[in-house]
């Protein structure tokens, strides 16, 4: 059996970051958590580059122009979305994820999301340090895979 096994090694990799500005203060902690983790893993400083867009919306449009740039190797998408009393959470939600998907999907470019849809800031409080790093380790793992096969 040939088994492709788990490669964590980001030296060499060029990484993109698209952060979202609302709920800044949790995508402040995504991307403090998400950078440490990448330097840890090897990535050098200059080969990662951060954007930052208005929402969670907007997000798949700037991972597209990315990912098609050619320029990196894995993407990484960074927010919050919080539950409020309307629909809204649902439909910003939904198509950033699916926005999130079909990047990856039609381009090739592993995109690892760590766009966290919570049901109040304490969750997303609790979650973004260990969401921030293991979007880094996705990244590295599947740029790593992509490259592999």
């Amino acid at each position: 059996m040939n088994k492709i096994k788990l490669n964590l090694d980001g030296t060499g990799k060029k990484i993109g970051i698209v952060q979202s500005r609302f709920n800044s203060n949790i995508g402040e902690g995504l991307l403090t958590a998400c950078h440490a983790e990448l330097l840890k893993l090897g990535v050098k400083p200059e080969h990662i580059r951060i954007a930052t867009v208005p929402g969670a919306l907007e997000t798949p449009l700037i991972l597209q122009h990315m990912a098609l740039s050619e320029k990196y190797d894995a993407l990484i998408a960074l927010g919050a979305i919080v539950r409020g009393e309307t629909y809204h959470f649902e439909v910003v939600a939904n198509e950033s994820a699916r926005g999130i998907s079909e990047v990856q999907l039609n381009t090739g470019v592993p995109v690892a999301n760590a766009v966290l849809t919570t049901e109040d800031d304490d969750q997303a409080l609790a979650r973004m340090q260990i969401k921030g790093t293991e979007a880094a380790q996705v990244a590295i793992e599947m740029a790593n895979l992509v490259r592999a096969l």
